[in-house]
């Protein structure tokens, strides 16, 4: 049995960063996706997903941190489920403290956590619970600055397809001084490159427009760093393929996430794509931001 054919999903996350919509999104393109389900039902859920002939492959289960055992319970789990052939693969929503606490607020709901103390002391306690489970997650998306079809769009990248390649590479550019995407399992920092901010012909363009491009690409070491970086991350992807993980996400920085990243992240992303065996997204974070 293929490891598709033997895992499925579990979705998971800081209340308020998007469950749901993940969940509908998911629902959405034929999956079969139990809301709030309790961890220790995992297993049970699996046994009738199997005499139910549902493709493993498109089974998901959003449990959430109302249990003040989850963190335990999901381990044991997830240990219970792969021990009897059942790979898991892990998807974590998160946002920023002031996000979700906008959020809470719009809707005017308290956080189930919060007990009767103040919203952010809710979210800082989930925070802590959630730990050792994002640092496990197989997939991080930060909604912070994400709507809801954006959100759904991600979901859909992610798991719309039927016969996609193993891994999954969201390639990101980004400015430093708005801060590093909490999603990223790699970064690169192109801020040593000359910066076409203080060109004044090219300030007003982004890494998208080839005058911007063509910029940044002559510089010194600019060369040097996509060939270096296409090794390095050949034997990356290698290794997380080896492990079993399905999707990663590369940040591509500079000082505001105008030029030069994004110049360099459509390069990376390109040559990615050439190198072949994954599927590629690139996108950008903070331009329009200034």
């Amino acid at each position: 049995m293929s490891e598709r054919e033997s895992a499925f999903v579990l979705v998971t996350g800081m209340s308020g960063a998007g469950r749901s919509t993940a969940a509908k999104a998911l629902e959405d393109l034929g999956w079969f996706v139990i809301d709030n389900l309790p961890p220790g039902l995992l297993f049970a859920m699996a046994e009738e997903a199997g005499r139910a002939k549902l493709a493993a492959d498109k089974v998901a289960a959003v449990v959430d941190v109302r249990s003040l055992a989850f963190t335990s319970d999901l381990n044991s789990a997830i240990e219970e489920l792969e021990g009897r052939g059942v790979g898991v693969r892990v998807v974590f929503l998160e946002a920023s403290d002031e996000e979700l606490v906008r959020r809470f607020e719009n809707v005017r709901r308290p956080h189930p956590l919060q007990s009767d103390g103040r919203l952010v002391d809710g979210i800082a306690r989930e925070r802590g619970i959630l730990r050792e489970v994002r640092a496990n997650a197989d997939l991080v998306i930060d909604t912070s600055n994400l709507n809801v079809h954006e959100l759904r769009g991600k979901i859909v990248a992610f798991f719309g397809g039927e016969d996609r390649p193993g891994l999954r590479v969201n390639v990101v550019s980004f400015g430093y001084k708005y801060g590093l995407p909490v999603d990223a399992d790699m970064v690169v920092d192109c801020r040593f490159l000359p910066n076409p901010h203080w060109v004044p012909e090219l300030r007003p363009m982004n890494g998208l427009d080839t005058p911007v491009r063509e910029y940044v690409l002559n510089q010194a070491g600019a060369k040097e760093l996509l060939d270096a970086y296409d090794e390095v991350f050949a034997i990356i992807a290698s290794g997380y393929t080896r492990e079993g993980k399905s999707y990663a996400t590369l940040a591509v920085g500079c000082t505001g996430g105008k030029h030069r990243s994004v110049a360099m992240a459509e390069q990376i992303g390109g040559r990615l794509r050439d190198r072949g065996g994954m599927e590629v997204q690139v996108s950008h974070r903070d331009v329009g931001r200034e």
